[in-house]
């Protein structure tokens, strides 16, 4: 998908939306030495409460764990999330896990105690003009905040961690910030670690050298190697195997890399972002995550919102894609629109994508089908019906058929299962590397 023009976007968006929001709620904790730590909704994302060296709310206790709890403004509240801490969190005087805080609670973390006090910001700055970022389009406050922190990312050389939900616009947002940054020269090179399977992960990391292990016939570069001078995005970063990570931060670290079967380290000049739909903090917390490996790469963080929670984006977004297929915005018509402003759409743009492709190729017949959440026993004429009516040769019109069910099925099982390849995988009754080579060739 490529950047759109601004004259594309005011003619195809024709999106109003007020420059200068209402006033966001802002959050004061004060501890009892008199620090203080300012929360707001502009912050972006949540912001990591405890001990370690990752955390933005940094504490001195020795019964406070190393990431204890996160914070995040969400709808004018202050939303506390314990984060599996060993000695728990407290709000007056009760454990909690998950709580939404108005202002004037006392919060207890290890032995360390927190005055939260709500306050209202009496000039927000503006939000930017603007309905993109690069690829990434939208028109809601939630994704304009946004953008004039995917500006400072961009014009950054420092290693980004880009968090959010499957279909969120990850590798998109890793795109936008290396064309848009001084790299644009060099090489963008992706590396998912869900798509390679884990006796060959190290071999396209890394490279190998001809004879390092059965099959390798030739010398072989890996990705950091071939991003080098540019960008390298390690998407899925979440699931890559524990033994792998210690490799991988040294070679962050120490921007060199060695070859499968080679005896001299290669010098690499590459930008890392990394993408994860997993929650890496509860990762590291659980021992899945190295902490050094986290804290090496979260020099920046940033989380792309679910589709659910933009505001207004849906339709924004389906006029976007419908002219990214080569057909006129108004060919979704009204009524579509507002059914799908309705919609959770658990696989995010990805899925809506999926739904406007498939509202342009089969017009009515796809309407019962494009509702994420319809019931499997809803009535709905046949899809097929759209197929055939192409009077197609049958080995095309089959393959065409068979290729929208495994698209479908695919996305699904995904959702069903919180974008987890290993849980989809097994609920649908495949191997792990077929179901990934399914899902790449549906994408």
């Amino acid at each position: 998908m490529h950047s759109p023009t601004d004259d594309e976007l005011s003619t195809l968006l024709s999106t109003r939306f007020d420059p200068n929001p209402a006033p966001e709620a802002s959050f004061v904790l004060t501890v009892a030495s008199g620090e203080t730590f300012e929360i707001a909704a502009s912050h972006g994302g949540r912001l990591l409460l405890g001990s370690g060296p990752a955390c933005e709310l940094r504490l001195t206790d020795r019964e406070l764990s190393r990431r204890h709890a996160s914070l995040e403004v969400v709808d004018r509240s202050l939303r506390l999330v314990d984060l599996g801490s060993t000695n728990g969190t407290f709000v007056n005087g009760v454990r909690v896990r998950d709580a939404l805080l108005v202002g004037g609670e006392q919060l207890r973390v290890g032995g360390i105690v927190l005055r939260i006090e709500r306050s209202v910001l009496d000039a927000p700055p503006p939000l930017p003009p603007v309905v993109s970022f690069g690829p990434l389009v939208g028109a809601s406050t939630e994704m304009r905040r946004l953008y004039p922190l995917c500006e400072r990312l961009a014009a950054a050389n420092v290693p980004v961690i880009i968090e959010g939900e499957t279909g969120t616009g990850k590798e998109a947002l890793a795109e936008a910030l290396h064309t848009m940054g001084p790299r644009a020269q060099g090489p963008f090179v992706v590396f998912d670690c869900t798509a390679v399977p884990p006796n060959l992960v190290e071999s396209e990391l890394f490279g190998h050298e001809k004879g390092a292990f059965t099959g390798a016939t030739a010398q072989r570069r890996g990705v950091f190697e071939l991003a080098s001078g540019g960008t390298l995005l390690i998407d899925e970063i979440g699931d890559l195997d524990a033994s792998l990570q210690p490799k991988l931060l040294r070679a962050v670290e120490r921007s060199e890399v060695r070859r499968i079967g080679g005896d001299k380290p290669i010098r690499v000049d590459v930008r890392i972002l990394a993408a994860t739909r997993r929650d890496l903090d509860k990762e590291v917390q659980a021992g899945r995550f190295r902490d050094d490996l986290f804290h090496r790469l979260a020099v920046t963080r940033i989380e792309l919102p679910p589709l659910r929670e933009r505001r207004g984006d849906i339709t924004v977004l389906a006029r976007w894609l419908c002219h990214q297929l080569g057909a006129d915005a108004s060919a979704l018509p009204h009524d579509v629109l507002k059914r799908w402003e309705r919609e959770p759409w658990p696989g995010n743009v990805r899925q809506l994508r999926n739904a406007v492709a498939r509202f342009l190729a089969l017009g009515d017949l796809a309407a019962p089908s494009t509702s994420p959440t319809a019931s499997p026993n809803a009535p709905a004429t046949d899809p097929i019906s759209g197929v055939l009516s192409e009077r197609l040769p049958f080995a095309r019109a089959r393959e065409r058929i068979m290729a929208d069910f495994e698209r479908r099925y695919v996305e699904q099982m995904l959702a069903d299962h919180g974008g987890d390849i290993v849980r989809a995988a097994e609920a649908s009754g495949m191997s792990r590397r077929y179901f990934t080579m399914l899902r790449a060739r549906t994408r």
